[in-house]
């Protein structure tokens, strides 16, 4: 399970940094901490499908993308 978590947080990084697109950015979109969106990103929390979704919606991708 962990690796899914780590997988997530890759691609979430990924997408992120290819659109230009900073975690404050997010953090401000989403209303959540600089740190949940770092903890995601390095596989350290587990979040919600809707939060998946949230996050997906803030980067313009699908949560399938978010989640491959």
């Amino acid at each position: 399970m962990k690796s899914e978590f780590a997988k997530l947080g890759k691609n979430l990084k990924r997408i992120r940094t290819e659109k230009g697109i900073t975690q404050g950015d997010i953090v401000r979109n989403l209303g959540v901490s600089r740190s949940f969106i770092s903890n995601i990103e390095n596989g350290k929390t587990n979040p919600t499908l809707s939060t998946i979704s949230n996050i997906a919606k803030a980067l313009g991708v699908s949560s399938d993308e978010l989640l491959k």
